[in-house]
């Protein structure tokens, strides 16, 4: 008779070792512990374990007629050549092809599927299976799209909604002037705005190396604190010697903002790269505060060129296609990938964090705090605008255009 005491026993011990053990030796283990409990052996470990009558007895005839044997594969053999139940797709040979119908994109479309107005989770895949007759689980469901070469996708911003007939030639039209302006040692820049970022302690993507258990708190709520505002990160990217800089202003993104900023690293930087500078390349998306159609934006490149001496000559991308900007890929995003989860809790650390952005191709990012007001609303007249000493291109002249220096 087994004794409680004893039921025990085996219990630790199987809670101890099953993670530990494979079908097989989970097997034999039960039948070696069935053996030594003696007559309501096999009955307990069954009670206890959970595994069947039937499969502790196998384990014991296995151990009781196991034969040495020289074949490595013979002896790590879990089961039986052509053991288990066989694979669903085997024995339901319209498993594969319903599923595939389901996961047809015009699935979601058709009027009598229930999967009409649903996402095609595993779960939900399972549901219409068996409605369809099939007696499938959402395990085997999340199986069987791995076999068939399926995995969990999300959305990729790819599309850039209806183009415009001469995007490609635009972009062909700045490569050429990239290249014609640096064989001339001239300065090719490329201008645009980072995401504004609120300052405070809010949370930012991304993580970093800390104490376990020990992240930083910040507020549940983004909502913007009055006292300290937001950061407005402007930037200039060198395409020719890999350097940046970034002005941080705290009021609005206007043309005269942006105008400001190049202004600042032409005086800080630009000037003592290309002293023999007669020309300054700008490439631009074609919205915002350098948008194409910005009058203010034309007035404020015609005061820039005539404190520069320089002619200012501006390409803009195609609408819809900002992210071919070089700055975004170049420098922007080295610099989101440097504050990753850092609050921006005052403007200084913005400052810095931007400053000390690099990376091992060389870039390197100079920042600075911009104090001033930049109003909204300022109206430019066409007498104005018809001032703007501004030669347009024979190809695309509203997106590539040069600002002439007043004598």
């Amino acid at each position: 008779m087994v004794t409680e005491d004893a039921i025990l026993k085996v219990l630790t011990k199987y809670e101890s070792l099953a993670s530990l053990m494979d079908e097989k030796m989970r097997r034999h283990w039960a039948a070696t512990e069935a053996a030594a409990l003696g007559w309501g052996g096999i009955s307990a470990v069954a009670q206890v374990t959970g595994l069947s009558r039937n499969t502790i007895m196998a384990g014991i005839t296995e151990i009781e007629q196991q034969q040495p044997t020289d074949n490595i594969d013979e002896q790590f053999r879990v089961r039986r050549p052509g053991g288990g139940r066989k694979l669903l797709g085997e024995t339901d040979r319209r498993l594969y092809r319903d599923l595939e119908k389901l996961l047809d994109s015009s699935t979601r479309g058709h009027p009598q599927s229930p999967l009409r107005w649903t996402s095609k989770s595993s779960r939900h895949l399972a549901d219409e299976l068996e409605r369809m007759g099939h007696q499938v689980s959402y395990h085997t469901v999340t199986n069987l799209l791995h076999q068939m070469d399926y995995s969990l996708q999300g959305n990729r911003k790819t599309q850039e909604g209806a183009q415009h007939p001469d995007r490609d030639a635009q972009f062909q039209h700045i490569s050429q002037k990239v290249i014609t302006f640096q064989k001339r040692r001239q300065p090719v820049i490329s201008v645009d705005t980072k995401k504004k970022e609120l300052i405070g302690d809010f949370k930012q993507k991304g993580r970093e190396w800390r104490p376990k258990g020990d992240p930083v708190k910040v507020r549940v709520h983004d909502f913007m604190d009055q006292d300290l505002g937001k950061a407005i990160p402007y930037g200039v990217y060198d395409l020719t010697c890999n350097q940046g800089w970034v002005s941080v202003g705290i009021d609005h993104d206007t043309a005269q903002f942006a105008v400001e900023t190049i202004r600042r690293w032409w005086f800080e930087m630009g000037r003592l790269v290309y002293p023999q500078a007669t020309d300054l390349l700008v490439t631009a998306d074609a919205g915002g505060s350098n948008g194409s159609r910005s009058r203010l934006w034309k007035v404020m490149l015609q005061e820039l060129a005539n404190e520069l001496g320089l002619r200012i000559t501006v390409c803009h991308f195609p609408p819809g296609t900002s992210k071919w900007n070089k700055i975004e890929h170049r420098m922007f995003c080295h610099i989101t990938a440097n504050w990753r989860g850092q609050p921006l809790v005052s403007r200084a650390i913005v400052v810095n964090l931007i400053g000390s952005t690099k990376t091992e191709s060389g870039l390197r990012i100079n920042a600075k705090l911009d104090l001033h007001k930049y109003p909204t609303g300022i109206e430019v007249s066409d007498n104005e605008l018809a001032a703007v000493n501004l030669k347009k291109d024979k190809f695309h002249g509203e997106w590539n255009y040069t600002v002439i220096p007043e004598l």
